[in-house]
């Protein structure tokens, strides 16, 4: 993790300098400093680039003298629309731009302190990287950035909005690792002992194998295993932050769907991008993750993570199109399609959570259905939910994390669509609104509880360097789900 400090602004400084500029900001502070310290050259690029703070608008100036070796204006748009979005934005962009100096200094004066800690925030999450398996690397190809100070006016209130942010942070980097190991590392059992290595940060947890499952009846869960020799686990975090009265209240339950690696089973996926499926767990990495940033930040709320693990593999044990299980809530299920396996885990664990825990309300996370991606794009996660408040906090802190969501329907004439001849329900209702059906599905295990379901196939991986998120893994719904908790249920 990049190294963040925060100092009050002074100089002589060396190496580089970031400037944060909004629109019609004059010099001031260290940004006059530094200016007058190079005899003016800051001031003649900036107005020979016409740079004048726009949102994401960068301007790049070499070896200006004073000691630096570059100067960095990172534009922050209108001073009175300072989101805490853009905000991170600059600091993803600083990194992006300085990756070859090994330290820099940000002039932050004009920014409050805990607009500061965000900016260190965007830096530290766009300065992510797994490169654990590289073995010849070049020095030249790796970044060198390795510290930022951020100079700001109230470094010791900047520090104290940090230490909160730095735990969401290590969350974010804890799925992301998750996300981007290959398949043949984390298969079900060693996802397992990634979750129980938290207890470090105050975390209670709890593994069952597939010999606990199976004496409770998970049978949708465990009929997904069945093929593969990797065991399946289902684990249990618990955190109890939460003091006094509050301590005493019903916990806040999060539900990852983790398919370690999905081939589709019997029903076995092209081979085309089927490299792509070690994700398929990126809702339970992020359950993890979330679980990690509510300890970290020490988060006053009592809080339980429940991820389903599974390995979908075709063999001759595996689970046939056209089987019948029964699931924990002794519902029974026909099985359809073996590649919509999420759901039959989410419908043993959902009904678990919400029978043993009695939770105010839980929201589950999963890489569901390619057919949320060609409705919403990579833009937006699904949100299907059986509780308006619920589903509107859901927005609201999507929009500020950026990690949007967009509410799709559920209703009963949806529900037609999985009606089985032989069994409870059938686990596919065909092409037609496919993420929906899915949701339908799930809902018939969530017992009347409030609860949200995100569909989060379009958002778990990225393509290509986004703002705070480089290319890989994005740790999706960490930051939303923590925010959500953050906002509305802490003590």
């Amino acid at each position: 993790m990049l190294d963040i400090a925060f100092a009050k602004p002074s100089l002589p400084l060396s190496g580089a300098l970031v400037l944060l500029i909004a629109e019609g900001d004059k010099p001031s502070g260290l940004w006059k400093q530094a200016d007058e310290a190079t005899q003016g050259a800051i001031g003649r690029a900036l107005e020979v680039a016409e740079f004048k703070g726009g949102k994401g608008k960068t301007c790049a100036i070499l070896a200006p003298g004073a000691g630096l070796s570059r100067v960095l204006a990172v534009g922050l748009g209108k001073s009175g629309d300072l989101k805490q979005a853009s905000l991170e934005a600059a600091g993803g962009a600083i990194v992006a731009a300085l990756g070859r100096e090994p330290t820099a200094t940000v002039a932050a004066g004009g920014l409050k302190p805990g607009q500061a800690a965000e900016v260190a925030l965007g830096a530290v999450l766009r300065g992510y990287r797994f490169d654990r398996y590289r073995t010849k690397e070049k020095a030249d190809d790796k970044p060198k950035l390795a510290s930022l100070t951020i100079a700001t006016s109230d470094p010791a209130k900047a520090n104290t909005a940090w230490a909160k942010l730095k735990g969401v942070a290590n969350g974010v980097f804890v799925a992301r690792d998750l996300v981007s190991e290959p398949p043949n590392v984390l298969n079900p059992a060693e996802m397992a002992k990634r979750c129980e290595a938290l207890s470090e940060l105050g975390l209670t947890v709890e593994t069952m194998g597939p010999e606990e499952m199976g004496k409770l009846g998970f049978g949708a869960l465990l009929g997904v295993a069945q093929g593969s020799v990797n065991e399946a686990r289902m684990v249990v975090m618990h955190w109890n932050g939460a003091g006094g009265k509050k301590s005493k209240d019903k916990p806040v339950v999060f539900v990852g769907k983790g398919v370690t690696f999905d081939t589709g089973g019997i029903s076995i996926k092209p081979a085309g991008g089927m490299e792509d499926m070690k994700w398929d767990m990126a809702g339970a990495g992020a359950v993890i993750g979330l679980m990690a940033a509510l300890a970290g930040r020490k988060a006053k709320v009592n809080a339980i993570g429940l991820v389903g693990l599974v390995e979908n593999m075709p063999s001759g044990s595996a689970q046939r199109p056209g089987d019948v299980v029964t699931s924990y809530s002794g519902q029974t299920i026909e099985v359809i399609n073996t590649d919509a396996e999420g759901r039959l885990v989410l419908a043993d664990v959902l009904w678990y959570a919400q029978e043993k825990y009695d939770p105010k309300f839980m929201v589950n996370l999963a890489t569901l259905t390619g057919a949320i991606i060609i409705g919403l794009g990579h833009e937006y996660g699904g949100l299907f939910s059986n509780d308006d408040e619920l589903a509107k906090r859901l927005t609201d802190a999507g929009e500020t994390t950026g990690e949007k969501l967009w509410r799709m329907p559920l209703h009963d004439n949806y529900d037609k669509q999985i009606k089985s001849d032989i069994a409870d329900m059938k686990n596919v209702g065909g092409r037609p609104g496919g993420s929906i059906t899915a949701a339908q599905f799930i809902q018939r295990f969530v017992n009347g509880k409030p609860w949200a379901h995100l569909d989060i196939a379009g958002m778990a991986w990225s393509g290509k360097d986004a703002a705070t998120t480089p290319k890989g893994a994005t740790a999706y719904g960490v930051r939303l789900l923590d925010h959500l908790v953050a906002e509305h249920y802490e003590g």
